[in-house]
């Protein structure tokens, strides 16, 4: 682990020199590759440079400690010794985690859709419970939300919303939300008091830029409709809404949410690369079914993740096991502590495994 780390230490220092180098000051593209390398080996370089710093005052206490002293000396030496062996430990750990394979995807922006699903108007009314929580949580973080396209129905709930967070580190976070979120609650149309049990999916994906998923002109099909509202009434007389069709994959795009046909069509292709993006990365996944699979899943929609009772004021998230007794807050937006919790649990896998 060492040995790693000062290779890293070196690389580190090695970027420094060159973005003093007039050369690549001068070339954009260097310039904006090495300063994201520096950036990203950051983290290792400095938890490094302190766990050195730390290992030192260690053996030199110990020496010292090995010298005569008086008692009142002694006790503080060995007080000191104890303090660095606990920073010690606890930087190994932290070099531990900055030291596990990082998902290539996890600074990128996402594209997240909310669908309702069993449940009918319920199922939409809690899609777009689940819109304004992560929007929220958005806000939280310091990300910008964008909406690219959403289908309501008479009630003011999503049938289908698809948004864009943007945000570095948004996938690294969001990532872990995708899968079938179960509601149990007593419906607004629902007139004798029944508790019933909904649910609505949520795909997130990290958004793919052109240079990772070429798309080219004569491989799409691109149809211009009239954008409409809840029960589908026409909203405006231009015909703004615009579908783009991937055809050799079949894949769908749709967005109706500018009033310009040109901003429109450039949302629907960023939807149509992420979706394209992540047909690719669950046919490579596919690949290796047949091993242990995460305890936090695998991003599969129709995955069942978490339980929001209201009755309760309960909410449990299956894959780890946690159950947070504040719903209200939960649904204000305030998820960080479950995303903390499986994110630790996805290291904690990581580390097991050896990887």
């Amino acid at each position: 682990m060492l040995d790693r780390l000062q290779s890293l230490a070196d690389r580190y220092e090695k970027l420094s020199e060159l973005l003093c180098d007039p050369d690549v000051a001068n070339d954009s593209k260097k310039l904006r590759d090495y300063s994201k390398e520096q950036s990203d080996l950051q983290p290792a370089f400095e938890a490094y440079t302190e766990y050195k710093n730390v290992v030192e005052e260690l053996e030199a206490a110990k020496m010292m400690l090995g010298e005569k002293l008086d008692d009142e000396m002694k006790e503080m030496v060995k007080m000191e010794i104890d303090d660095l062996s606990e920073r010690q430990a606890a930087l190994d750990e932290k070099i531990r985690i900055l030291l596990l394979p990082k998902d290539p995807n996890d600074d990128k922006n996402v594209i997240v859709e909310i669908r309702g699903a069993a449940g009918g108007d319920e199922a939409a009314l809690f899609a777009s419970d689940l819109y304004r929580m992560y929007t929220r949580y958005a806000d939280s973080q310091g990300w910008r939300v964008e909406l690219m396209d959403a289908n309501m129905n008479d009630l003011g709930g999503f049938k289908e919303v698809i948004f864009m967070i943007n945000g570095r580190g948004a996938y690294s976070k969001m990532k872990f939300e995708s899968g079938a979120h179960r509601v149990q609650r007593i419906p607004a149309t629902e007139s004798g008091g029944r508790i019933h049990t909904s649910t609505s999916t949520v795909a997130v994906m990290p958004e793919a830029e052109e240079v990772d998923i070429e798309i080219l002109d004569k491989d799409i099909r691109v149809d211009t409709f009239c954008s409409s509202g809840a029960g589908g009434q026409s909203v405006n007389t231009t015909k703004s809404a615009v579908r783009v069709t991937h055809v050799p994959t079949g894949i769908v795009a749709t967005c109706q949410d500018g009033k310009s046909q040109n901003s429109n069509k450039e949302k629907a292709l960023q939807v149509l690369r992420a979706r394209i993006s992540d047909m690719m990365r669950q046919e490579e996944e596919a690949k290796y079914a047949g091993e242990r699979k995460s305890k936090v899943g695998t991003g599969d929609r129709s995955e069942r993740i978490r339980t929001y009772n209201f009755p309760q004021s309960r909410v449990t998230d299956h894959r780890i096991g946690l159950t947070l007794h504040r719903l209200d807050q939960v649904m204000n937006g305030d998820i960080a502590e479950i995303i903390s919790a499986l994110s630790i649990a996805e290291q904690a896998e990581l580390m097991e495994k050896g990887e």
